[in-house]
């Protein structure tokens, strides 16, 4: 792009597009900007400074030591099987605990073996494995040498995945009823099957009334525009204002009481949200409890709690509502390994979708029992659960379905971790450097946020316009909406400073708004962008205070 001035008509134009398309506007000009400054000591102090994407910039390396371990014993394990050149066979179950512990101590020194063994020893002792069984899962699943069975996800790696849920998304306080799950590559992936599955089993259906919680990732905002669905969306707004100027980014009651609609057949929200990066309050939680028990019933909730290890006794709305809940978690932020692409839906066993489907018209049925019908002679018994494992594959396909196995293992990896002291450390630790990013961030901008204990900090929503009002007043906030567009902002940042941010109204956020990822960039570049950010919002303060001389 060497495009450089835009009219106001133009940034209108761009301003209609996804923020992560309208990012790639912004890094062109930042880049542009750096190309055209005349000397190396101008272009280093003017660094591209890109906080629109929240791909981590750490990356838990222990577990990771670990399953390279792991795929050595593998190794081992398969050439004593049939051994040739670059030739081996599969792994054997018999005795595989035995030979694992022998490995084990006869390699004391391979980088993460005492970890991967204390990970292995852990979910023995936590879920009464058969230790033959267990290793042999590992073994062949890091192999990858079979296809994924059962299709869903692996025996074992499902309670261990499960037991992490139970810690990290229920606080250590799970429902009583299982929860069943399904190995999606990634959190994007589970978002996609979800929606297919629902209209695909006539849950939802084209031109259905959902509802969203707002602010919220922006999929969440595009998928129902698509013709596919094309749903009638209400937004829930997290509106609220702890003072001028401050916003508290909760929902009021008025909002969330939107969902006592019945013709509402699903409500999709992100927790803790995105870009605000809070969690779900108590209040409104119980809120959405009460409308379920008495003017909702049949309200589905699909929960996105990425974000949940980064906050303190984080607790889903899954686990209060069970069995209108789906889960979606990602492995990707909490370990950097966006990349892996390591994902779970969870469905409790006892849930509405099975109810809905069990109540459906014969017609409904008769068609479904043909769209299952070559998975077994009793489709109509076929649980929502598997049945999105089956349409992932177009069904068809369905005996070839599930996440890769050293994926799987990985993801088991990851959340044995979690469960040990080494992990819990990790955790305190990402969440401290997510905070100081955000000190530094707030004391270069000079701005106010409200206190908030249930902050993941993840992402930082900073509302412009309300910043306007609460520094210089109403005046100067009717400048800025008379004289600029929303994202006009952003445009400046990139070509003044070089950085990137993304518009918060791409959120269905405030339109004034802007989204800071705090997790991909180090600790003083925060301060920089702050700085930058507050000397944007000074020149629009110089050229209000012109206008009125």
């Amino acid at each position: 792009m060497t495009k450089t001035t835009f009219t106001r008509e133009e940034i209108q134009q761009y301003a209609q597009l996804s923020p992560f398309e309208l990012k790639n506007i912004f890094i062109d000009l930042a880049e542009q900007a750096q190309a055209d400054q005349p000397g190396q000591k101008e272009k280093s102090s003017r660094q591209m400074l890109n906080a629109g994407r929240g791909n981590p910039n750490w990356i838990a390396t222990g577990p990771r030591e670990a399953f390279y371990a792991l795929g050595y014993f593998a190794l081992e394990e398969s050439r004593r099987v049939w051994t040739a050149d670059n030739l081996g066979g599969m792994p054997e179950k018999q005795g595989a605990y035995e030979r694992f512990d022998t490995f084990v101590r006869r390699h004391p020194d391979l980088p993460g073996i005492e970890l991967l063994a204390q990970c292995v020893q852990h979910a023995i002792q936590r879920f009464g494995f058969d230790k033959d069984e267990w290793v042999h899962e590992l073994t062949d699943g890091i192999t990858g040498d079979n296809y994924p069975v059962p299709d869903r996800m692996l025996t074992h790696g499902e309670q261990v995945v499960r037991g992490y849920l139970a810690d990290e998304m229920f606080d250590k306080k799970a429902p009583a009823d299982n929860l069943s799950l399904f190995a999606t590559e990634g959190g994007t992936a589970a978002m996609c099957y979800i929606f297919d599955s629902l209209m695909k089993n006539g849950l939802l259906k084209k031109g259905d009334k959902i509802a969203l919680m707002v602010p919220v990732f922006t999929p969440y905002i595009e998928i129902p525009e698509l013709d596919t669905y094309e749903f009638d969306v209400t937004y829930i707004s997290a509106s609220k204002f702890a003072e001028t100027g401050v916003r508290e980014w909760r929902y009021p009651e008025e909002e969330v009481a939107k969902l006592e609609d019945p013709e509402i057949k699903l409500v999709c929200l992100v927790n803790p949200s995105n870009p605000p990066s809070l969690a779900l309050s108590t209040r409104v939680a119980n809120q959405i409890k009460e409308i379920v028990a008495a003017k909702n019933p049949n309200l589905l909730l699909v929960t996105d709690d990425v974000y949940g290890t980064f906050v303190e006794g984080f607790r889903s709305i899954a686990a209060d509502l069970p069995r209108n809940t789906l889960l979606v978690y990602s492995y990707s932020k909490h370990y950097g390994c966006t990349g892996w692409r390591l994902g779970v839906i969870g469905l409790h066993d006892d849930n509405i979708i099975d109810e809905r489907l069990a109540q459906l018209p014969q017609e409904e049925k008769d068609r479904l029992n043909k769209r299952y019908g070559s998975l077994t002679l009793e489709p109509e018994k076929i649980r929502f659960i598997d049945r999105l494992v089956a349409d992932s594959r177009q069904v068809a396909l369905n005996h070839t379905a599930g996440l890769s196995l050293p994926q799987q293992v990985m993801m088991a990896l990851f959340s044995l971790f979690d469960m040990l002291e080494e992990g819990q450390a990790y955790k305190e630790k990402i969440r401290s450097i997510v905070q100081q990013r955000l000190d530094l961030l707030l004391e270069g901008a000079q701005m106010k946020i409200h206190e908030d204990p249930h902050r993941a900090a993840y992402y930082i929503e900073l509302d412009l316009l309300a910043e306007a009002e609460r520094v210089h007043g109403t005046s100067f906030a009717r400048f800025l909406e008379k004289n600029y567009e929303p994202v006009d902002a952003l445009f400046r940042l990139a070509q003044q400073t070089g950085v990137v941010l993304l518009n918060g109204g791409g959120f269905e956020g405030p339109e004034w708004s802007v989204r800071v990822s705090l997790a991909n960039l180090d600790n003083l570049d925060y301060l920089k962008i702050g700085h930058h950010l507050r000397g944007i919002f000074n020149d629009y303060a110089e050229e209000w205070r012109t206008s009125q001389a």
